[in-house]
């Protein structure tokens, strides 16, 4: 992948997580951009686009750090399929993680473990959309390192939020990295014209 394509890459995932994060934050918050003059809504907006953008620039060094790691694992395990069970593994791990940790940490009187596993479920859902899709469009080979990248590095990513547990932050955190990441994940094959490789990511 040449320059052109790697500063492609970077600014239009820069533009999909600052508009996606933009959008949520003032939904989120409609009435505090609304209740004022067109100056308080405009900085609100370039606000909400600026943090969103830097939420963006942490879901691109995780996936760069993704695509280091999963090298370094095919390498390590000799096998691509030794790894996929590895990966695997390590998402169950993750969504358990997410549900449990969480609810012995935050939960109060009358939650049950189920009220927080539902944002969980949903992004394993929305992973093995995304990784059915990567397969689709590449090979079925990458359906497990997509579907990792997804659930366990935007979790990772996420981490600083998810010990918040501020509804408002979660989402706010959530909506640019998960789009940023879903951009990434399905635009490098047609920048590295790849489409039907063995590429694994």
């Amino acid at each position: 992948m040449n320059s052109r394509k790697v500063v492609y890459l970077f600014f239009t995932t820069l533009l999909v997580g600052s508009i996606s994060g933009g959008i949520v934050g003032f939904i989120i918050d409609f009435d505090v951009y609304t209740n004022g003059d067109l100056m308080n809504m405009f900085v609100g907006v370039i606000w909400l686009l600026g943090i969103s953008a830097a939420f963006s620039l942490i879901s691109q060094m995780g996936f760069f750090a993704y695509l280091t790691l999963h090298r370094f694992g095919l390498g390590l395990f000799k096998s691509a399929r030794l790894w996929n069970r590895v990966q695997v593994v390590v998402i169950a791990f993750v969504v358990f993680d997410l549900i449990y940790l969480r609810y012995i940490a935050f939960a109060t009187e009358g939650e049950n473990v189920f009220d927080y596993a539902i944002m969980p479920i949903l992004l394993l859902a929305y992973g093995l959309v995304i990784a059915y899709l990567k397969a689709k469009e590449t090979n079925q080979g990458a359906f497990i390192p997509a579907l990792f990248f997804i659930v366990v590095v935007t979790t990772i990513e996420w981490v600083p939020a998810l010990t918040v547990n501020d509804p408002k932050w979660l989402w706010m955190y959530f909506a640019p990295l998960i789009a940023a990441n879903t951009w990434q994940l399905l635009i490098l094959h047609r920048l590295t014209n790849q489409p039907n490789t063995k590429a694994r990511a």
